[in-house]
């Protein structure tokens, strides 16, 4: 058996924050594990754990629990603990920068404001770690990026939310089971709503 895959979506925990913008990477953590049937939720690490078996590969599932500007606490840990290569390493986040609905994967990059991955590559002391950035959209007007992120998906978002993010659990298993440069390949740039 190849080494596990560590797959991490950023969020906020509590129910004040599960349908914000900002939580798009739990939502997915949260998708993946529905269409992969995964069982026997846990606390590790500062995060909340699921593992799945996908294509005779070992896939850990986790939703850091320390709120985003500490993510980084999280998969530094779970990293450690299952010895996992940082190229079997994907963190999923919200991304401004990104139209909403566009997905991208990328091995490298900073944080682009993204306070969960400034905390992640502080932790992991690196930014050469595959990532799966899924577009929110910029404010609109003068609003502040802190008071977007933290909103809930409007209505009309919501409605396209559930495919936006069947795309992005197709393009991480895609990752798991074909590597990096075919998940870029066969997802970067699609997904304009």
């Amino acid at each position: 058996m190849t080494d596990p895959y560590l797959i991490i979506g950023l969020g906020n925990p509590g129910r004040e924050y599960k349908d914000t913008r900002h939580n798009i990477g739990f939502m997915l953590i949260d998708h993946i594990a529905v269409r992969l049937n995964a069982r026997g939720m846990r606390l590790q690490s500062k995060a909340i754990v699921i593992s799945a078996l996908y294509e005779e590969r070992k896939i850990i599932l986790a939703k850091p629990q320390t709120f985003m500007n500490l993510s980084g606490q999280s998969v530094q840990g779970l990293l450690h603990f299952y010895k996992i290569p940082f190229e079997n390493l994907l963190v999923a986040h919200d991304d401004l920068d990104l139209p909403f609905g566009v997905i991208r994967i990328r091995p490298t990059g900073g944080p682009g404001g993204q306070r969960g991955m400034a905390s992640t590559i502080e932790q992991l002391g690196t930014k050469d770690f595959p990532r799966l950035r899924l577009g929110i959209g910029r404010p609109p007007g003068r609003m502040d990026a802190k008071d977007y992120v933290l909103q809930d998906f409007s209505k009309d978002d919501m409605k396209l939310l559930p495919e936006i993010l069947e795309r992005g659990v197709d393009a991480a298993l895609t990752f798991v089971t074909h590597g990096l440069n075919k998940a870029m390949n066969q997802f970067n740039g699609t997904g304009e709503p």
